[in-house]
């Protein structure tokens, strides 16, 4: 559907040159929604802006539908973005056009006929929810109410990608969640791919079913969702996952442990059916050992489990040990040592 082939973009200040991107390979397929994290500087919002060609690429190329869009012609890219939704952080609505009125702009600036226009237009603000709002002003809406005629004025010509630039960060946290929702149904319901950035890894967990971490502009971690969250390699990926999912204690805490005299730690990872199974009571009883469980928790990511315990073992080291080896057969779990941060 999308795909960036050694992608690169460096500006030019004065004689000071930016690599915003460094040899970006990513693939988005058809029907993902697919989360581009990073913190500031990452250079995600450059690498998103490239897709619609708002900025060029310095190297490389990137295909849409199998198109190289980067060696179409004026005319021809102008059609290509009216197959890309945009949706914005701060809304960009038209404060003197009413909330019709702005749905409606992309289709005028289409040359739609009028009468097509109108039934479009009612079509989505019956979709969003703001069938009462059309003669509304964008200053008589709530932040959430504004993005929603953001998201229907994007879907107004009917395009097969939708990009959303931090489109949730100036909403609370209620509103966030209403309009996760909001692009889940249009993902589900009209098979829109969606490409969006954010700094916010709860996000990515709510809505995205792939993910790609940003530091520096390179990509450093990609991949499924579930897979990511349950086995994040870079360290930087395990700081966002750690902000949203709390799968360590704090430093302190392990800390405070080790000097009350507390034993070794084991985490524990369960991923899928694996997650309903009494594992760890059944493998301790039949060694004659007892554990405590000192941290964690059980969480659903794309409709699977995921569990995520801290415990210790007490017991004859020996019959321990024995334990923890048959555990690894069943699923992942390591010792404790330090927490990364």
């Amino acid at each position: 559907m999308i795909e960036f082939k050694q992608v690169s973009k460096t500006f030019r200040l004065g004689k000071r040159e930016v690599h915003a991107v460094k040899d970006v390979s990513l693939k988005v397929e058809q029907g993902d929604i697919y989360g581009i994290i990073g913190f500031s500087g990452a250079g995600k919002s450059t690498l998103l802006r490239l897709v619609n060609l708002l900025e060029r690429p310095s190297e490389g190329s990137i295909e849409i539908q199998g198109v190289d869009v980067t060696s179409l012609s004026a005319k021809e890219l102008r059609k290509q973005r009216r197959n890309i939704g945009m949706i914005f952080q701060n809304f960009n609505l038209f404060n003197s056009r009413t909330v019709a009125g702005n749905i409606a702009y992309p289709l005028k600036l289409a040359g739609t006929p009028k009468h097509e226009i109108n039934t479009r237009v009612e079509e989505l603000l019956r979709f969003v929810g703001l069938a009462d709002k059309a003669k509304d002003y964008p200053d008589q809406l709530s932040g959430g109410q504004k993005q929603r005629v953001g998201i229907a004025r994007a879907l107004a010509t009917n395009p097969d990608i939708l990009i959303c630039d931090e489109a949730t960060s100036a909403l609370d946290p209620d509103t966030t969640a209403d309009v996760l929702r909001l692009l889940k149904q249009v993902n589900r319901e009209f098979g829109i791919t969606i490409l969006l950035i954010t700094h916010e890894m709860e996000v990515i967990q709510s809505v995205c079913t792939k993910v790609a971490v940003m530091e520096n502009g390179e990509v450093i971690e990609s991949g499924g969702v579930f897979e990511v969250f349950t086995d994040p390699q870079h360290t930087t990926t395990k700081r966002f996952i750690h902000s949203v999912q709390q799968d360590l204690p704090s430093p302190n805490v392990l800390a405070e442990w080790r000097e009350s005299g507390g034993g070794s730690l084991y985490r524990l990872k369960f991923k899928g059916p694996v997650a309903n199974e009494p594992v760890l009571s059944t493998v301790t009883a039949k060694h004659g050992i007892t554990f405590n469980i000192v941290y964690g928790s059980v969480r659903e990511l794309e409709e699977r489990l995921f569990g995520n315990l801290i415990v210790s073992f007490l017991g004859d080291p020996a019959a321990v040990e024995a334990a923890i080896r048959e555990i690894a057969t069943l699923t992942d779990i390591e010792e404790v040592q330090e927490i990364e941060r």
